[in-house]
């Protein structure tokens, strides 16, 4: 009886998801490696009625695919291994992706972890008495000197670049004076949307550069309308105003006065004419 009521359970849990799987245009599939079940709780709070977010086994979510007999959802069973929570959102795949990276949280590191930025050991007092400490600070490239009964770093120091490998001795280090050199959250691996897959590589995203990109673009669109003379919402004001300019600039070459150039006409005629006097004065 005990197993009929866990068959009835599973049964239950998967007409659940094949409705998720319905009623969601996008599914995100994230790893939960290293992921803090208080992070995890935060998270979800943090993205309700933007994304649903569910852990469950990779068993469950394929026999729910499978019920569907949707062939385009099965693009989504290769990413169905190890730890994962499902993200069931109408967001687009990058935005799902950015409201992710912005819930990172930076913690303290542990051997094998990767750096998520340069990490900087600053020079100053680092709180701890001369012993054991100064070998281990030292051994981590650290120059070190002792002041006032404290082993103090020397001179700022990079000890690992963004992207590299924090080993055992220098996550020992780090953790021993309060240096955070690693990102806790949840890392997405792939984006099922209508029918396509979005790879990890592809959702990540640098704001700022793309930001740059399309202010040049921006910049080079616009000249070349104003060098072609193409009228938009964008040009028009501009257009008009060189229009303008050059139209005033040929009326006064060809003396044609109107009431925008005949001050300048006039300036003009008088400039020429005290440069004759000048001149029949010097014959």
């Amino acid at each position: 009886m005990p197993s009929q009521l866990v068959l009835e359970e599973k049964s239950g849990e998967v007409k659940e998801i094949q409705k998720w799987l319905v009623e969601y245009k996008s599914i995100g599939i994230a790893s939960l490696q290293k992921v803090r079940a208080v992070q995890l709780q935060e998270l979800k709070k943090s993205l309700t009625g933007q994304v649903y977010m569910r852990v469950m086994k990779n068993t469950l979510m394929k026999l729910a695919i499978d019920n569907l007999n949707k062939d385009d959802l099965k693009k989504l069973e290769p990413f169905l291994e190890g730890s994962n929570v499902l993200l069931f959102t109408n967001l687009n795949p990058f935005k799902l992706a950015l409201l992710l990276e912005k819930g990172k949280v930076k913690t303290v590191a542990k051997s094998g972890d990767i750096a998520a930025m340069d990490v900087v050991v600053p020079q100053g007092n680092t709180g701890q008495p001369p012993g054991p400490i100064i070998s281990q600070l030292n051994g981590a490239g650290l120059p070190t000197r002792i002041e006032s009964g404290s082993v103090w770093v020397a001179k700022d120091t990079l000890v690992v670049r963004k992207g590299e490998v924090i080993n055992e001795r220098l996550a020992g280090v780090l953790s021993k004076l309060g240096i955070k050199a690693v990102e806790a959250g949840l890392s997405m691996r792939a984006v099922y949307d209508e029918g396509m897959m979005v790879m990890e590589n592809q959702l990540k995203i640098d704001l700022d550069a793309t930001r740059r990109s399309l202010q040049q673009n921006q910049a080079e669109a616009f000249a070349l309308a104003m060098e072609i003379a193409y009228p938009s919402a964008d040009t028009i004001k501009s257009l008009l105003q060189v229009a303008h300019q050059k139209a005033v600039a040929l009326s006064v070459s060809a003396a044609i006065p109107t009431k925008e150039t005949i001050g300048d006409l006039i300036r003009k005629a008088t400039a020429e004419m005290n440069s004759l006097n000048k001149a029949v004065k010097k014959a």
